[in-house]
């Protein structure tokens, strides 16, 4: 049987973990279902099978769960504090609380009037919690809802109608705290997915119309003004401006994009109007797979959320037993039937797990989201992790550690001769090669604003060099063995050309006619931030780090002495690499890889997390990685190994608070001093002190 495709919807009014799991639940038994995931930290669901709209709906009546199509743009209203339904419920709770607190203290809390006021605030607080508890109740699912339903039909019960309407009052509180709390994590994913503008203006022929991004075809051409962003990914047709992409790769300074460069989908166009080819459909775009990305890693549990659901399925009926057993067995060895089911009540109220529940998958949305604008895609909660713990990290050396592309390093001049001239007749030649060298040479020529002039009879020479005719002069440029036999070279200059080599620069010669005319040194260079990024992350507590490359050895061991790199693995094959993992696991336990996300695969799949440097440049990289650099920063690297280390010591806090707290108000029944809200404080406390420690996540940057 073939398997149904999946179908994939937002949701909206879902206001805490345990309701998404009951959703969750609720879309599963659906008839023509056969399987469902609700992604509480993305507010996402998916599915396999077949339901409408109005069934996903009644499946989430419960907490008035709305259903909204994927691809349908909602704004979202600005709903006032005040107007916020959650809130008014407990501003109103509030107010009849107080009313009849006033009325107990000026007659007695068992006064008519007192309890009325008090049942009022517990029906206007409380209602949406009895509706969601009874039902519950009767099908025996005991949830934080389920809970609160009994301690307070219990309170009201024994006479304690203050207490019952303090514990609904509170309760409500914590609710809309928590759901202000949620929406502010939930901030990251509703701020990536406004970056694209949802229309542009495309070219049609000779007309310019205004389309929704969802309308527009690859091969269509944008027109896009200064000042305005991209709509869609592509490539500039004509034009030239500088774009931030801020936005996709997290680089602060703004890059030039000229005829034939790639542009992406929501970055600014900042100064010159530019024509842009589309080159993929709106939901390809790399900002549409960062989205997809950050929301399936929100989904992912993580190793400690894993550990949190299976200890809550064991802990809540604990505490029902124990609640239980406190109401029923004091009393039974001559104790007070009212006060120890009050105190059993109490329990209920304290054990509700809302705040264990809630301690990791918080902190996991709050920093994978907060990566993502940053420009790091963190690919899930267990990637998160792993960072936290790494031990050891390898580099690939071209293009991590280095720029990835040739410059000239050095440039020497025999005595008696001109720069300028010479550094022109050599660019000249250099122009008409295809080596890849030539291209680093033209470039050092242009910036330093050598005319060049027009070479004629150009040859290339295999394994020595080329040369061709510059201004009368025949300009040989190549090896200094070739350059040997043309001319004789200083002893000097050939002591130079050795030191240069040392430091693993490849070294050409430059002859003109019989004279030797120079020097010239190009090597690979060293990003300027790879020792920082290094000293940074032996900072931060990584014990070892390693470069890995399929260079020479000699050229390795130079940028590695300029790095500061002990341990230097070169002329490695893509196996070779592997294996170096492998040890390197065996040696120090968690390691990471630093690649291209491409050659390096097989190294990026054996390690713990495999990193890929600029990753929007690649879908290979997005797809390959556990977590991608979107921009081609290496000091993004500190920054998530830093944020990941947060985040492990914010989940074990969290736990500690939920578990803490908790253990203090069940520590108070000995000597009789647990009431039902100093329970809502510690269970309200507990969820508050989690929510907002996950939100110092926020704050983690550069």
């Amino acid at each position: 049987m073939a398997t149904a495709e999946k179908t994939e919807y937002r949701l909206e009014n879902l206001t805490c973990a345990s309701c998404a799991m009951k959703f969750e639940n609720n879309v599963k038994n659906l008839p023509a279902i056969e399987d469902a995931q609700v992604n509480f930290g993305a507010s996402k669901l998916s599915f396999n099978g077949s339901a409408t709209v109005e069934e996903l709906e009644a499946a989430g009546a419960f907490d008035g769960i709305k259903v909204v199509p994927l691809q349908v743009r909602r704004v979202e209203k600005k709903i006032p504090f005040f107007k916020r339904k959650e809130n008014l419920v407990s501003l109103f709770s509030l107010v009849f609380l107080l009313i009849g607190s006033a009325v107990s203290f000026s007659y007695t809390e068992t006064h008519p009037v007192a309890i009325a006021f008090f049942a009022v605030a517990i029906v206007v607080g409380g209602a949406s919690i009895f509706k969601t508890g009874l039902k519950n109740l009767v099908r025996f699912e005991f949830d934080m809802k389920t809970l609160m339903t009994i301690a307070v039909i219990g309170a009201a019960i024994i006479g304690e109608w203050r207490e019952g309407a303090v514990v609904v009052f509170l309760f409500a509180v914590s609710e809309a705290l928590e759901a202000y709390s949620m929406n502010k994590a939930r901030q990251s994913i509703r701020q990536l997915m406004d970056i694209a503008p949802p229309t542009a203006i495309v070219k049609r022929g000779e007309a310019l119309v205004e389309l929704a991004t969802e309308d527009i075809i690859v091969g269509d051409i944008l027109i896009v003004k200064p000042g305005q962003k991209i709509a869609m990914d592509g490539t500039v047709l004509t034009g030239s401006s500088t774009v931030n992409q801020a936005a996709i790769t997290g680089e602060s300074i703004p890059v030039l994009k000229e005829m034939g460069d790639g542009v992406f989908a929501g970055t600014l166009n900042e100064e010159g109007a530019l024509e842009v080819k589309v080159t993929k459909l709106v939901g390809d775009t790399t900002i549409a797979k960062i989205i997809h990305l950050v929301e399936d890693a929100q989904a992912e549990k993580a190793p400690s959320q894993k550990f949190v659901d299976q200890f809550a399925k064991y802990y809540t009926p604990t505490i029902i037993v124990l609640a239980f057993l406190i109401a029923i067995v004091p009393p039974l060895f001559g104790g007070d039937w009212s006060t120890w089911i009050y105190q059993g009540l109490a329990v209920l109220v304290v054990g509700c797990p809302c705040a264990l529940v809630v301690s990791t998958p918080v902190a996991i949305v709050t920093a994978i989201g907060n990566a993502a604008r940053q420009g790091v895609l963190i690919k899930g909660g267990v990637h998160l992790e792993e960072t936290g713990r790494l031990d050891a990290i390898a580099f690939d050396k071209t293009g991590t550690l280095t720029k990835g592309y040739p410059e000239v390093t050095n440039f020497l001049l025999s005595e008696g001769v001109e720069k300028a001239q010479l550094l022109g007749a050599v660019a000249a030649v250099e122009e008409m090669s295809q080596h890849p060298l030539a291209k680093a040479v033209t470039n050092y020529a242009r910036e330093n604003g050598a005319t060049m002039s027009v070479a004629t009879n150009f040859q290339s020479v295999t394994g020595k060099g080329v040369y061709a005719d510059v201004e009368g002069k025949r300009v040989y440029v190549g090896s200094l063995s070739w350059a040997e036999e043309l001319s004789s070279l200083p002893s000097d200059m050939l002591q130079q050309a050795a030191i240069l080599q040392r430091e693993g620069k490849s070294v050409m010669a430059i002859v003109m006619d019989t004279d030797f005319g120079g020097l010239l040194a190009v090597a690979d260079p060293v990003r300027e931030e790879s020792q920082i990024v290094l000293q940074k992350l032996k900072d931060i507590g990584i014990r070892h780090t390693v470069m890995l490359t399929g260079d020479h050895q000699t050229t390795a061991e130079a940028i590695a002495e300029k790095l500061g790199v002990e341990d230097v693995r070169a002329g490695l094959m893509p196996e070779d690499k592997l294996t170096a993992i492998k040890q390197l696991s065996a040696q120090y336990g968690r390691v990471a890889m630093v690649g291209d996300g491409i050659n390096d695969a097989p190294a990026l799949a054996a390690s713990s997390v495999g990193i890929a440097m600029g990753g929007a440049g690649t879908d290979a990289a997005l797809e390959t990685a556990d977590i991608a650099l979107m921009a081609d920063d290496l000091e993004k690297l500190p920054y998530t190994m830093k944020l990941s280390r947060k985040t492990l010591r914010i989940i074990k806090e969290n736990i500690m608070f939920a578990l803490g707290l908790k253990i203090v108000a069940l520590l108070l029944i000995i000597p009789g001093w647990l009431t039902l809200w100093i329970a809502i404080f510690a269970d309200m406390g507990a969820t508050l002190l989690v929510v907002l420690n996950s939100l110092r996540l926020l704050r983690v940057h550069k």
